[in-house]
């Protein structure tokens, strides 16, 4: 039986467009979505009167034994059938006889295969949520035990001003919130329902639509039936918010691999996220971190075809569509990889404190402080600026720093910088407490910052 090419072509086709055409080694993975909008389709059709109840019934009792074969194995799929949508219905008729034939009344690969799609990636969207929210408190908890550890801020690779480490983990989870939103963001936009558009414009048969969108759990259905079949601009947002995840990932990623080097030692990844070298015996390194990068550039590539594949289509299904699958199901696996891995990296890593907090002491890392103590001396900030900026050549001259300098050298300068206050504007630990606005590292801050984080995740966990 040649389902898909019905009467109107020969059964046979050549067989480099048999291999072109067929799409079931890839589009099979929507089977569960396929049966259950099959389901309710049929159901539909019952309720709308187009097909006997009992009909459906034995459509749906079928379906089920179709999802039994698949789930155990049983069911080989045929690419002469093309699609995961037309193996199962031979199957299906294979079973229930020429009923099976009544389901696609009223329906078309279409809206079905849109349908699906849909389906499915609301519910990966669900999990990468969930991977992303379980990422976001592996985080924050430790930042919590970390709460007392400082390290620098960083500019330019640079070491810039004091800052906490646990001021620094909340800035990664910072990134994972608004990667969450924007997923959560996406699937609002993507939840209505394409069933009932038909091939591309509707269908004749009296279904009621709205009942359909409800049992499968969608907001209502979709309002333009061109809009419905040939549209996939719902699979270039999630994949560009996939992507944009996958920057954050790798960022994440590439201070792990810089704080691992024997340079920094700020962290030690443990043994179960790590590799070796197959000459270098000596060698830990970080890969996992390294993977996670390299997922990034899939990532982007994979919105980037879904932008290529769609921006020359006109308005009516082209099957051109058939490759849209490929990329979202790759960027899906891509995220899901990274954010578990690097999620079991981050929780069982050490952060090595007495590392992180000593690279407090070079880099001139209080200049600024001592800046802004002459300002509030009545020093303009350009004049306060400059004459730091002295000392700080005059320590580097010395080969020492900002408070090694002679007081005399400090003092010639100008006379504030003798004073206790210059003392205490040099102090790492102070400098971080003195910076105790909203956003900044100081310890109640980062506290205040926690709370407020985990509150949002709540509030995510909701939506």
């Amino acid at each position: 039986m040649s389902i898909a090419r019905g009467g109107r072509l020969p059964a046979s086709v050549n067989e480099a467009m048999q291999a072109l055409n067929q799409s079931v080694d890839v589009d099979c993975r929507l089977w569960r979505e396929d049966v259950r909008g099959s389901i309710v389709h049929a159901r539909g059709l019952a309720r709308a009167g187009v097909i006997p109840s009992d009909d459906a019934e034995k459509i749906v009792e079928g379906l089920g034994k179709v999802a039994t074969e698949i789930e155990s194995g049983q069911l080989k799929w045929d690419p002469v059938r093309e699609d995961v949508h037309m193996n199962i219905e031979a199957r299906l008729i294979e079973l229930v006889g020429p009923v099976g034939g009544k389901l696609h009344t009223a329906r078309s690969r279409n809206d079905q295969v849109a349908t699906d799609l849909r389906l499915w990636t609301r519910g990966q969207l669900d999990e990468a949520i969930k991977a992303i929210a379980d990422f976001g408190a592996i985080i924050i908890e430790r930042a919590e035990e970390h709460i007392d550890v400082l390290m620098p801020a960083y500019t330019h690779l640079q070491r810039g001003q004091p800052s906490r480490l646990s001021h620094h983990l909340m800035a990664w989870q910072e990134l994972l919130l608004r990667d969450a939103d924007r997923l959560i963001d996406a699937r609002r936009r993507l939840n209505e329902c394409p069933l009932g558009a038909g091939a591309v414009a509707g269908t004749g048969f009296p279904l009621d639509r709205d009942w359909v969108a409800s049992e499968l759990g969608f907001d209502g259905p979709m309002q333009n039936s061109l809009d419905a079949t040939a549209s996939r601009d719902f699979l270039m947002e999630v994949a560009s918010a996939l992507a944009i995840l996958g920057v954050h990932l790798s960022r994440i990623g590439e201070e792990i691999v810089l704080w691992s080097t024997a340079e920094f030692g700020f962290v030690t990844l443990s043994d179960e996220f790590s590799t070796s070298s197959s000459m270098m015996p000596q060698k830990k390194n970080p890969d996992v971190a390294e993977l996670v990068r390299g997922k990034a550039a899939r990532l982007i590539g994979d919105v980037t075809s879904l932008f290529v594949l769609e921006k020359s289509l006109c308005f009516g299904y082209g099957r051109d569509l058939q490759e849209d699958k490929p990329p979202i199901f790759h960027a899906f696996e891509g995220a899901l990889q990274s954010l578990r891995a690097l999620s079991g990296a981050v929780a069982t890593c050490t952060f090595n404190a007495h590392r992180l907090e000593a690279a407090l002491d070079a880099g001139h890392v209080c200049a600024t402080d001592l800046a802004d103590l002459l300002v509030t001396k009545g020093v303009p900030f350009r004049e306060a600026h400059h004459i730091v900026g002295q000392l700080v050549r005059l320590a580097e001259n010395g080969n020492v720093q900002l408070s090694e300098l002679p007081e005399a050298s400090r003092v010639a300068l100008h006379p504030v910088l003798g004073s206790l206050e210059a003392a205490a504007a040099l102090d790492p630990r102070q400098a971080v407490e003195r910076r105790g606005l909203v956003g900044g590292p100081a310890r109640a801050r980062v506290i205040e910052a926690v709370a407020g984080a985990k509150s949002r995740w709540r509030r995510i966990g909701k939506d």
